[in-house]
């Protein structure tokens, strides 16, 4: 079921260079660089306006993972955004817009707080910006994780390999939350893999993703980086999944997961991810 047309905006720069935002979760949908879709959603994503949308780059916010009071991942990939500044050209010729999530009724059942959350997203001609802030209006001391859970499409998750990763430390999830270092300088992927590695570099290169290029992932004040691929057996685990598409995406999201932020009254918490397609 397709979502109303009026719920998705469109930043287009020419030459078949767009980038498609679903205001459900603000969730960015699609990015063609000259028509090539760099971003995976799943061909089961269901579009309901009220499950988080499979694929694309979901925003995690307040909660990394599971939440006592809470969906999983938080609340704001399932709220409506609203469009703050519709795309607009820059002088660049760059195309900009602006997305913005306010405390609601909604918000304040599950994380009573006040707060504002926006995004800046900047398409310019191979590259993608998100500049994220997070303001605290409150008297109260704000405590949150925040992720852009980024779902690349690749045609064989098997032959990418992922930079920055040699001598972080990293928690492995599927091995019961151990604790371990990388030693390789290359992270490739071969089996059901969910890792958050901590105080990673400011860069990551991802090579072997659409059409045999590369991507790189650069990224401040989110010094966490996850890394994610269902393999066979988790996907059967997904509804919104389908089990044989597990080898076209990999999951490289920048995050502040490891260690809360906390962000006293009247302050914000900014942070940037930009994709570059090599």
């Amino acid at each position: 079921m397709a979502a109303p047309a009026t719920s998705v905006v469109v930043l287009d720069r020419g030459n078949n260079t767009t980038c498609t935002v679903n205001l459900h979760g603000a969730t960015v949908v699609s990015w063609r660089v000259n028509n090539q879709e760099q971003l995976f959603v799943s061909k089961q994503a269901i579009f309901d306006g009220k499950r988080a949308i499979r694929g694309g780059i979901p925003i995690v916010f307040p909660q990394f993972g599971a939440w006592s009071t809470g969906p999983q991942h938080g609340f704001a990939r399932i709220c409506r955004w609203e469009l703050k500044k519709p795309p607009e050209r820059l002088p660049t010729g760059d195309v900009e817009a602006m997305f913005q999530l306010l405390d609601n009724e909604f918000t304040r059942s599950m994380w009573n707080y006040p707060f504002s959350l926006t995004y800046r997203l900047i398409l310019r001609e191979k590259e993608l910006h998100f500049n994220i802030s997070v303001y605290n209006p409150g008297a109260e001391t704000l405590s949150f994780t925040f992720l852009l859970h980024t779902y690349f499409k690749v045609p064989d998750v098997r032959r990418c390999q992922i930079t920055g990763m040699r001598g972080c430390t990293y928690i492995d999830k599927t091995r019961e939350g151990a604790m371990y270092q990388e030693h390789r300088d290359v992270v490739t992927i071969n089996e059901w893999t969910d890792r958050i590695y901590q105080n990673t570099p400011l860069e990551h290169i991802i090579t072997n993703v659409v059409s045999g290029r590369k991507m790189r992932m650069q990224k401040y004040n989110l010094v966490d980086t996850v890394v994610w691929n269902p393999w066979v057996e988790k996907a059967k685990e997904i509804p919104d999944f389908g089990e044989e598409e597990f080898p076209n995406l990999v999951c490289v999201e920048a995050g502040h997961v490891s260690s809360p932020v906390i962000l006293p009254p009247g302050t914000v918490f900014e942070a940037s991810q930009i994709l570059q397609v090599m």
